[in-house]
């Protein structure tokens, strides 16, 4: 019966493919809204990197939920996973090359997290990635020293900070032109680091809140306690 199911769900998903795709005209693309973009983005926002105009100016509702989901993903994952227990005692501090390693590692992670979003409007990156790389930053620390860990607090007051400024830059542009996160400030020169508006400062927001929610989610995962056996 099982099988059967299958066998009809994936003909059923052939045959509307088919019956979408009969609809197109040969050779011409499908996705008539975003050739439009590619046309207008670089006069209407300024950013070089056109991805990163319909991540934050065309569909940046969409990208504040995503953060959404992640905020509350990484809570669920915090509140299931727990605490270590204080008779428990911390994991060893690695060895000298992990210790070293991360030492010369962080800050050249910092280095490029930071110029990935901070460039994300000129070349493929911004926000999300470049958040990641700043949270693999402090997470090679707390892999070297486990005892040392990170600051919970700190962390939860930054995420909060970078997300409340992503918001209330939104805000400003609904009430000053009637539009949330629609660009705004000086579009500059398009390819100049200094362009695209306030799209860098959503970029910076949107970084620092992921690489913060990951670092602290990381962090959770590494102070769980082993398994007894």
């Amino acid at each position: 019966m099982r099988n059967l199911a299958a066998i009809l769900f994936t003909g059923g998903l052939g045959f509307l493919l088919l019956v979408i795709a009969s609809q197109l005209d040969f050779g011409q693309p499908p996705m008539r809204v975003g050739q439009e973009i590619l046309n207008v983005a670089a006069g209407e926002v300024g950013a070089a990197n056109i991805v990163t105009s319909v991540l934050l100016a065309y569909r940046g509702i969409d990208t504040l939920g995503e953060l959404s989901i992640l905020f509350a993903a990484a809570i669920a994952a915090g509140l299931v996973l727990g605490h270590r227990r204080a008779d428990v005692p911390a994991d060893p501090d690695g060895g000298f090359i992990l210790r070293a390693g991360a030492d010369l590692l962080f800050p050249l992670l910092l280095v490029v997290g930071f110029y990935i979003i901070l460039h994300g409007h000129l070349t493929p990156g911004g926000g999300f990635q470049g958040g990641v790389i700043l949270a693999a930053a402090f997470f090679i620390g707390v892999l070297a020293r486990p005892r040392e860990g990170l600051n919970h607090a700190v962390i939860s007051v930054i995420e909060g900070l970078a997300g409340a400024g992503f918001i209330g830059v939104g805000l400003w542009a609904l009430f000053a032109d009637g539009a949330f996160l629609k660009p705004m400030l000086d579009q500059g020169t398009l390819g100049d680091l200094v362009s695209a508006g306030t799209l860098p400062l959503l970029s910076l927001a949107l970084g620092i809140k992921v690489g913060a929610e990951l670092a602290g989610l990381m962090t959770s995962l590494s102070d769980t306690e082993a398994p007894e056996q």
